[in-house]
């Protein structure tokens, strides 16, 4: 029999908060947590705002060795990987190392790291950089660190297709527990706020440039002008189905479906993507899970907020699930944009939304765009399949989806927590 893989642990630490139930609290209430940009002063630039993880101090989980030579990007993910195995009930050092195993997404790496040693190497009289400059902004750098860390000496890696990362480290997790490994480490976070990471992002041409956090990332909107960078995301244990059952683990859910594809041409900001390879991504997801469209209880969309790419995605789903589309809930404008993270956050608040027997409201749009009129969550409300549906499109021309089944919610009398 194929083995299932399932989640036993999360760990969130996002511009909704450091922990699964901070990030579940924002969630539920709406709040916007967006704002000025403090990591680095971007009074030059046409973007000011953007999505940072409050009050983040990274002594409460790094040690100071390991400080030293990662960066804040790394320093996210230890603080979430921590959270993830601490919520799963297992060890923070693997006692079988050879059996645990650690795939993250990556895509710009350690950003702030990388610019405060290259503006010491042409700013400063000793023009050096310092020892861990080769290792810090490496894009698989986290990956390594936390399997020193931790121990995990299974088959590990990084999967590298921007925002659709996240859900492809899953998928890879999942197939790393199907081959055999029992525990697996993996998710996504990101830290792309610097002088260098915020003008790579302005290069494409999807950054918005409002001022006013509440009105500046809206996607689906008629008012979308673009996205809002963010910092942070979520780590998940993945676990073989018996060894979490053996355990008594807690189990949120199983990963059921997932698929990947490639648009197979450079994308035209002003005309957006083909929804074609989009759309065969998410149908193969869904086919890969054994799971009819209609079943579908929900849909967390890749939400981009920049018109044409929103209509493109709208027209993707309504390809897959015809006119009336499954109730549809972002909570992107809420964080940000977190790239690899913020998919890896969908699937978090997938997952929390089945364990508290909730859907929650979507975060707009106010007024759909034409061509976006999706069947958008107004209200939150319980779910009925307990089958999520997420996707996520990566700048340029990656395309991943990913179908989670719900564990059924406590019983009444115990604790949703």
């Amino acid at each position: 029999m194929t083995a299932r893989a399932v989640v036993t642990g999360i760990g969130v630490v996002a511009p909704s908060g450091v922990g699964a139930e901070a990030h579940w609290a924002t969630v539920l209430a709406g709040t916007r947590r967006t704002g000025p940009i403090t990591l680095f002063d971007p009074a030059g630039y046409p973007t000011r705002v953007g999505g940072e993880v409050p009050d983040f101090d990274p002594a409460g989980h790094v040690d100071t060795r390991q400080r030293v030579q990662t960066d804040r990007w790394t320093h996210l993910g230890f603080a979430a990987t921590r959270l993830a195995l601490a919520d799963a009930g297992l060890p923070e050092v693997s006692p079988d190392p050879y059996r645990w195993a650690v795939t993250l997404a990556s895509s710009s790496g350690g950003n702030l790291f990388g610019q405060r040693e290259l503006q010491r190497l042409w700013g400063g009289p000793s023009r050096t950089v310092g020892a861990y400059q080769s290792i810090a902004w490496f894009y698989a750098a986290s990956v390594g660190q936390l399997s020193i860390r931790h121990q995990f000496k299974g088959p590990s890696g990084v999967t590298v297709s921007e925002s659709a990362g996240g859900l492809d480290s899953l998928a890879h997790a999942v197939r790393t527990v199907r081959r055999g490994t029992p525990v697996v480490i993996a998710g996504a976070t990101e830290c792309p706020l610097s002088p260098y990471a915020l003008a790579c992002q302005l290069r494409s041409g999807l950054l918005s440039d409002v001022a006013d956090p509440e009105r500046a990332y809206r996607p689906f909107d008629a008012d979308a002008c673009g996205y809002v960078p963010a910092e942070g995301g979520a780590v998940f244990v993945v676990e073989e189905l018996g060894h979490a059952l053996a355990r008594g683990a807690r189990v949120y859910g199983e990963i059921t479906g997932w698929a990947a594809t490639h648009d197979g041409a450079p994308t035209d900001v002003e005309a957006g993507p083909d929804p074609t390879h989009y759309a065969r991504a998410l149908r193969l997801a869904l086919d890969r899970a054994g799971v009819r469209a209609h079943d579908v209880d929900v849909i967390w969309p890749d939400a981009l907020g920049v018109p044409a790419y929103d209509r493109a995605e709208a027209t993707a789903l309504r390809t897959v699930f015809g006119t009336h589309t499954p109730p549809v809930t972002t909570q992107k404008p809420l964080t940000g944009r977190a790239h690899q993270g913020g998919s890896a956050l969908d699937a978090a608040t997938a997952l929390l939304a089945f364990r508290h027997d909730l859907l929650p409201a979507s975060a707009g749009p106010q007024r759909p765009a034409p061509g976006c009129e999706l069947t958008f969550l107004r209200e939150q409300r319980r779910p009925r399949s307990r089958i999520a549906l997420v996707g996520a499109r990566g700048f340029d021309g990656f395309n991943s989806a990913l179908v989670l089944r719900g564990a059924a919610p406590p019983p009444a009398g115990e604790a949703r927590g």
